[in-house]
């Protein structure tokens, strides 16, 4: 089963896309900004959860978007995660444009379905 972690400071955000992707049979992961889902995944406790994809808000609090993506391009464990940037500001993209872990760009509002499709998507294996 694919593990996707959601990571938005917004709960009904994050609940919306946990309702979607165990829909489709995906395990999630919630964190509820870049700090708590740092913390979790380069924890070093027992039975620690990797996701195969992320989706990533970028206004958070405590640690945003852009400075969670740039500490887990410094990990080479975690660096080949790819990663959904949710946001509601287009502009931000420049920030992400050397980036390799980026896999594609989500503004908010977001239609569910194509959500559905990045995610799976993100999952398969380029060839």
């Amino acid at each position: 089963m694919s593990r996707v972690m959601v990571i938005d400071d917004e709960k009904d955000v994050v609940y919306l896309i946990k309702v979607l992707m165990e829909r489709e049979q995906f395990e999630v992961l919630e964190a509820y900004n870049g700090l708590e889902a740092y913390n979790r995944l380069t924890s070093t406790a027992p039975g620690k959860i990797i996701p195969d994809v992320i989706i990533l808000d970028i206004m958070m609090p405590e640690m945003d978007g852009y400075t969670f993506q740039s500490k887990l391009q410094e990990l080479d464990d975690l660096r080949h995660i790819p990663i959904i940037i949710l946001t509601a500001k287009g502009q931000m993209k420049d920030l992400f444009e050397l980036s390799s872990n980026i896999f594609a760009f989500v503004e908010k509002p977001f239609e569910p379905k194509n959500l559905v499709k990045i995610v799976k998507d993100a999952l398969t294996p380029k060839t």
